[in-house]
C-alpha cells in the first residue's frame, strides 16, 4: 500500500518570471462559483445564456482590436462562426483552421466561444470556422461531438484534409482529439495538424494534478467543481472512461502532429501530459508546451498580453509547419 505525502500549508507567491497582465491573472482569487451549480436542466440553460449575454461586450472590443471580421453561418444544420483577420499571406490562402470551444460541454454558446477563433486569426493569419456546437439541455453527449464532425466531413470532403488544422482548449482540447479517433473508426480524413490546449481528456479525475494543483488553479479550482459537474451533465450517464469523453484512452495511432499548451498551476496538467506521452510513445510528432505560473487557459484570457502572443505565434508556426501548403 502506498503512502500519500503529506504536504504542509504554505503561500505560493506569484511569479515575478512573468508579464504583469499575467501576474494579475496569476494572483486573481478563486474563480466565484467554483464549487456552485446548477441543479436542474432550465438552471444548466440559464447559465449558459448568462455566459453568452457577460461574454458579448468583451468579445466585440477584443475583435476589434484584433481587426478580425466575425459571420454567423451554418454548415450542413450545424451553427458556425467564420473569423476572418485582416489579411492572410498568400501561402496560407488554401488553408483552414476548425475550431472547437471550451465551457465544459455547457458554457460559450455563440459569440462567447469565440475568444481562441479570433487570437489564431490575428495571431496566425488564417482564416476559421468556429462551431457553435448544441449544448445539454438542448442536446446530450455525443452532440458537441457529433456537430463538429458535420463540419469536419463537409469542410475535409471540399478540399485537401491536410491543409485543414483543428483547434480547441478544454472540452474543445478534449473533443479535437476525439474528432480524430472518430475519423479513424469511421474512415474518414485527418486533419493536417491539431491544436490541444490543456484538454479535458480524461474525466475520471484521474493524474497527479488533480491533487498537486487542487486549490492552486484559480479557473478550474477542484475536481470536485463546476467543471467536473457540468462534463458528467453533459455525459448523461454514459460511462466517462469513454475514449470520446476522455480521449487520453483512445487508440491514437495514425494521428497527425498535434501541439499541446497547458500551465504549471493547470489542474489539467496531467490531462495535456499524459496526452503527449501517448502521442510520443506512437511516434507521432507531439509539441508540449507549458507556460509558468498559468492556470487553466490563462494564455488566452487577454489578447494584450505577451504570453498570449507567444502561445498563439507558437501554435500559428507549428500549423504553418505542418499543414500542407
Amino acid at each position: 500500500m502506498t503512502v500519500p505525502l503529506n504536504v504542509p500549508a504554505r503561500s505560493l507567491p506569484v511569479p515575478d518570471t512573468v508579464s504583469p497582465g499575467m501576474q494579475a491573472l496569476i494572483a486573481a482569487p478563486l474563480r466565484a462559483g467554483w464549487n456552485t451549480f446548477p441543479t436542474t436542466p432550465d438552471g444548466w440553460r440559464a447559465l449558459a445564456e448568462a455566459s453568452l449575454a457577460a461574454a458579448r461586450p468583451d468579445v466585440a472590443a477584443m475583435a476589434e482590436r484584433l481587426r478580425v471580421t466575425i459571420e454567423p453561418g451554418t454548415i450542413d444544420g450545424v451553427r458556425v462562426h467564420t473569423v476572418t483577420p485582416p489579411s492572410i499571406a498568400p501561402e496560407d490562402r488554401d488553408r483552414l483552421i476548425v475550431q472547437i470551444h471550451g465551457g465544459c460541454y455547457v458554457l460559450l454558446p455563440g459569440e462567447a466561444g469565440l475568444p481562441e477563433a479570433m487570437l489564431i486569426a490575428a495571431f496566425g493569419g488564417f482564416k476559421v470556422v468556429a462551431v457553435d456546437y448544441r449544448m445539454p439541455p438542448e442536446a446530450y453527449f455525443p452532440a458537441a461531438l457529433d456537430d463538429a464532425m458535420t463540419v469536419w466531413k463537409s469542410l475535409s470532403s471540399a478540399g485537401d484534409a491536410r491543409r485543414i488544422g483543428l483547434i480547441g482548449t478544454s472540452a474543445g482540447g478534449a473533443l479535437v482529439l476525439a474528432m480524430g479517433l472518430r475519423a479513424k473508426r469511421d474512415g474518414l480524413p485527418m486533419p493536417g495538424a491539431i491544436a490541444s490546449g490543456t484538454p479535458m481528456s480524461d474525466i475520471t479525475k484521474t493524474g497527479d494534478s488533480f491533487h498537486t494543483n487542487a486549490m492552486v488553479d484559480n479557473v478550474l479550482v477542484s475536481t470536485d467543481g463546476f467543471c467536473d459537474a457540468a462534463a458528467r451533465f453533459y455525459a448523461n450517464g454514459h460511462d466517462l472512461r469513454d475514449p470520446l469523453l476522455s480521449p487520453v484512452y483512445g487508440d491514437m495511432a495514425g494521428f497527425p502532429p498535434v501541439i499541446l499548451t497547458t500551465g504549471t498551476r493547470d489542474l489539467l496538467l496531467s490531462n495535456t501530459v499524459r496526452v503527449h506521452r501517448k502521442l510520443r510513445a506512437l511516434g507521432i510528432v507531439a509539441d508540449l508546451h507549458v507556460y509558468e505560473g498559468q492556470s487553466h487557459a490563462h494564455y488566452f484570457r487577454d489578447d494584450r498580453i505577451p504570453e498570449t502572443a507567444e502561445a498563439f505565434g507558437e501554435i500559428a508556426s507549428f500549423f504553418r509547419t505542418h499543414l500542407a501548403a
